[in-house]
């Protein structure tokens, strides 16, 4: 059999946690990511969930320099695939970009890289299938979103309701955000991190348009104490 020099070898997916922020609105002494959820640290159901999926070849999750609780959660089962990166930076984009860096050495440029929440921990299997077989033809990307349902209010610095906004064509974001490699890294070299709130918004300011798949409304993101027993509820059905 004759091989081809210049054929590429198939794109694989990787999966990237930054999970080096502090979680202040949470109001605990501990970080976020560490918050006690259904008998197990909030960070666990998403790194767990994301290893367990066969078409995830390897999970990277960036943590801060001198985090000391990640090595105490309970990996077994994770080995084959989990590593921690040590190179967190102020922002959440800075995670994302520094642990780009530090995996490059693993991830080739056309691999594709779902960047996702440490603090969503609801994340169904179904969701990760879809965002795959709905991105994975794309020369983008693209990301998990739900179309907003509620009537958007803007208040003024009183927090008073001045103008009812229209909802059509807007989307809550939500993770996994799905980009190759080489896309992503460039688009957060270049964009103005001070914009950045998430990775399709890196690389929206190139000027691509990443593709929105249908979410669901349990893939919330953890941001206050009372999210806790949402998601425990959530888990708890799930049977998880």
């Amino acid at each position: 059999m004759t091989v081809n020099p210049h054929q590429t070898a198939a794109a694989r997916y990787v999966a990237l946690i930054p999970a080096a922020g502090s979680g202040s609105r949470m109001g605990a002494a501990a970080p976020k990511q560490y918050a006690p959820l259904a008998g197990r640290p909030l960070i666990e159901h998403a790194v767990h969930r994301l290893c367990a999926h066969p078409r995830i070849d390897a999970v990277f999750v960036v943590l801060a320099p001198g985090d000391a609780q990640f090595n105490r959660c309970d990996w077994r089962g994770c080995e084959a695939k989990l590593s921690a990166l040590y190179c967190g930076g102020e922002t959440r984009a800075a995670s994302v970009f520094n642990g780009l860096l530090a995996a490059n050495d693993a991830i080739d440029a056309n691999d594709w890289v779902l960047v996702h929440d440490a603090a969503r921990p609801c994340l169904g299997v179904q969701e990760i299938d879809r965002l795959i077989a709905e991105v994975g033809d794309s020369e983008v990307g693209g990301l998990l979103a739900v179309p907003v349902a509620d009537t958007l209010k803007r208040a003024s610095a009183e927090r008073e309701a001045v103008q009812t906004e229209g909802r059509d064509h807007l989307w809550r974001a939500q993770t996994p955000q799905m980009f190759r490699y080489r896309v992503l890294i460039e688009a957060l070299r270049r964009a103005d991190i001070a914009a950045v709130t998430d990775e399709s918004s890196a690389v929206e300011q190139t000027g691509a348009r990443p593709r929105l798949v249908q979410g669901s409304a349990t893939n919330f993101k953890v941001t206050y104490p009372e999210d806790l027993a949402l998601a425990e509820l959530i888990l708890g059905k799930a049977g998880q």
